[in-house]
């Protein structure tokens, strides 16, 4: 059973992030401009929390402290390193086609990106159903604004929409793979579940703080600012309330 439900997960948080961005760049870009700040900021929300309240806690608690603290400190320290190489590249913004990054390295890092979600995904939900719900959800709304950058980005370097899309969802599929074959070794290796969680933990972290969060602060007007925290605010309720339902 809980095979299945890693399988439709994984699904979702590949291909129906794929899909949802799809249908985002079909909205005029005036409306792009304002709904992808707020799924960015309730992205923060919800990896932070999913991280902070779920993840690492549940990690803790089946194994050493110290050594889970060890290999969050580790994780952060490893996606500098991969970002500082453009594997692990993200983009939220409108204007993304103006950076210097090819299409082959963009769906490269994707692919890789899009693998340790599905680990992440497969990983939650051998801890229990409440944590596979809270990590699927968090990849998920991050997801989206990144997809849409990745479009932009392949428009840009002179891929087709319908080449655009047909690469973004081979890359995206990589989650399926990853969450399958990852709950087959995990459940067989169990006692590594919490050090992939801790590093599960340190990926959302990473990405809520120095990848979605900088992009907030290009709006400074006070309005923004009260609906970006609103957001926030919002995203780390969602996932508080998915916490405190017994499975």
């Amino acid at each position: 059973m809980i095979i299945l439900i890693i399988f439709l997960f994984s699904i979702v948080g590949s291909i129906g992030a794929i899909i949802t961005a799809a249908i985002f760049l079909t909205f005029k870009n005036k409306i792009q401009k304002v709904l992808i700040p707020w799924l960015v900021s309730y992205a923060i929300g919800t990896l932070l929390t999913a991280a902070l309240l779920g993840m690492i806690p549940n990690a803790i608690s089946r194994s050493n402290p110290t050594l889970i603290m060890s290999f969050i400190l580790g994780g952060i320290i490893f996606f500098f390193l991969l970002e500082k190489t453009v594997i692990w590249h993200h983009c939220h913004d409108e204007e993304c086609g103006i950076q210097s990054v090819t299409g082959p390295i963009l769906l490269i890092g994707d692919t890789i990106h899009n693998f340790m979600d599905g680990i992440v995904i497969s990983a939650s939900f051998l801890i229990s159903v409440n944590m596979g719900i809270i990590a699927s959800l968090s990849i998920i709304v991050h997801e989206i604004p990144q997809e849409i950058g990745d479009f932009a980005i392949l428009l840009d370097t002179g891929y087709s929409k319908k080449k655009a899309f047909l690469l973004n969802t081979l890359s995206s599929s990589s989650t399926i793979p990853a969450a399958l074959i990852s709950y087959y070794i995990l459940d067989v290796i169990n006692f590594l579940i919490p050090i992939f969680l801790a590093i599960s933990a340190a990926s959302f972290i990473y990405i809520a703080l120095t990848d979605l969060a900088p992009n907030l602060h290009r709006k400074v007007e006070f309005i923004h600012s009260i609906r970006q925290i609103l957001l926030i605010i919002a995203g780390i309720c969602t996932i508080i309330i998915i916490i405190s339902i017994q499975p």
